[in-house]
């Protein structure tokens, strides 16, 4: 009992959350700190389902990292909302809201149809020692290649800053 209530009020949390970075148009910031909650509120839900790894990555990688990499680049550009097409702006949210009302009333019906019964799974799926496995021996080439691509990244980033420096 006490999980369908943690589950339907990090649900709840992450559909509020989630409009508020859509809604945020005016204060960039703020819709970054809602960005922020989004992420939380999906970690527990990823804990409830027992994938704690996942939940964890959720929030060091998402909420920790690239959420803070938004803030500081918001911040760094002093990004303020402009006047073009303020006066749109409450007839596109609504038009915006009743489009997705009317997808999810459509879509709802159609999904539950065709659901499946989860398929078992062993003690093992889902744990580091499972995931990184098979990371290092079924996608082995491509974690290489995500390497090489982000060490290419910081050397070009460098070799930018130290120019600017000169």
């Amino acid at each position: 009992m006490t999980e369908q209530v943690i589950f339907y009020v990090s649900a709840f949390v992450a559909l509020i959350s989630a409009a508020g970075v859509v809604l945020n148009v005016r204060n960039t910031l703020y819709a970054a700190l809602c960005l922020v909650i989004t992420m939380l509120s999906l970690a527990v839900l990823f804990i409830l389902l027992n994938a704690e790894f996942i939940g964890v990555l959720q929030v060091m990688v998402y909420a920790g990292a690239i959420v803070v990499l938004f803030l500081f680049v918001i911040m760094l550009l002093n990004i303020r909302g402009g006047d073009m097409g303020a006066d749109r702006q409450p007839v596109l949210k609504v038009i915006g809201t009743l489009l997705i009302v009317g997808a999810s009333v459509k879509l709802v019906p159609l999904l539950s149809e065709s659901r499946r019964a989860w398929p078992e799974v062993g003690p093992e799926f889902g744990t580091v020692r499972a995931i990184g496995g098979t990371l290092y021996t079924d996608y082995l080439l491509a974690f290489e290649i995500a390497g090489v691509l982000l060490l290419a990244g910081i050397v070009g980033a460098v070799v930018m800053g130290k120019q600017r420096i000169d």
